[in-house]
């Protein structure tokens, strides 16, 4: 199993995660390029980013993806399907930003102001974003504060990846290539998600051939913060189960 953190985190963020899920499966985590003092791959798309993964992972995998890393996840498995043996998906869009025919997502003018505050000061951006990625989850000060820990307790990602995975953010739309995902997917989504809306991860799980949709209690960006053993449970269960009853 590899695990993919998402946008301005780092890989530490899935260590209870990973601690669950080691009693039964051989887990890696594996930093973003630009991530936990890996080089960025220049120039930083989600092709070039997916590829990079790709090549370093085992030759056959499950992929769980959070945010971005779910946008990596999705493009890894188009990809490469003979080595994507399934997916799991936290807080999953194929689009982040809005679009006309696209409601479930932040504004275009939102995504350029982030983007020109993370030229001008990182740090506090980084810091608005975990207060954004807790808020409105039932245990929101316990995640921001686990949030904040792993990231300013670690080397801080490179600002080349820093802007280049904004730009994928703001730019990429994955709408036409999910019919072609066809390996199994959970798409667990977070119901008080204040980064991605619930409605997008239930639409991405509608439009991908073979997904079921979880829907988590309380939760906000972040579920698997929020309660690690329920998120490892339900990973086992979809895991345990053969590959024709997952839709």
């Amino acid at each position: 199993m590899v695990l993919l953190q998402g946008w301005g985190s780092n890989v530490q963020v899935f260590r209870g995660l990973a601690r669950a899920l080691e009693k039964n499966f051989r887990v890696q985590v594996m930093p973003l390029p630009g991530y936990s003092d890996t080089a960025a791959c220049m120039p930083y798309t989600l092709e070039r980013v997916a590829d990079k993964l790709a090549a370093a992972a085992p030759k056959q995998c499950v992929v769980v993806g959070w945010s971005l890393g779910a946008q990596v996840a999705l493009t890894w498995a188009q990809r490469a399907p003979k080595q994507v043996d399934r997916l799991a998906l936290f807080a999953a869009t194929p689009c982040f930003t809005r679009r006309a025919d696209w409601p479930h997502a932040v504004s275009p003018v939102a995504m350029r102001q982030f983007d020109s505050a993370i030229k001008r000061d990182c740090a506090s951006v980084l810091r608005r974003f975990v207060a954004l990625q807790s808020h409105g989850d039932t245990h929101a000060v316990r995640v921001a504060h686990k949030l904040r820990t792993v990231l300013f307790t670690n080397p801080l990602p490179t600002q080349d990846a820093l802007e280049g995975g904004l730009e994928i953010l703001r730019t990429t739309d994955l709408r036409g290539i999910l019919a072609s995902i066809r390996q199994p997917a959970l798409v667990m989504h977070g119901e008080r998600d204040a980064v991605t809306p619930c409605a997008a991860g239930q639409a991405l799980s509608e439009a991908l051939p073979n997904a079921r949709f979880h829907k988590i209690a309380g939760a906000g960006h972040a579920p698997f913060l929020s309660d690690p053993q329920v998120v490892a449970a339900l990973l086992q269960r979809y895991l345990d189960e053969p590959t024709a009853a997952v839709r």
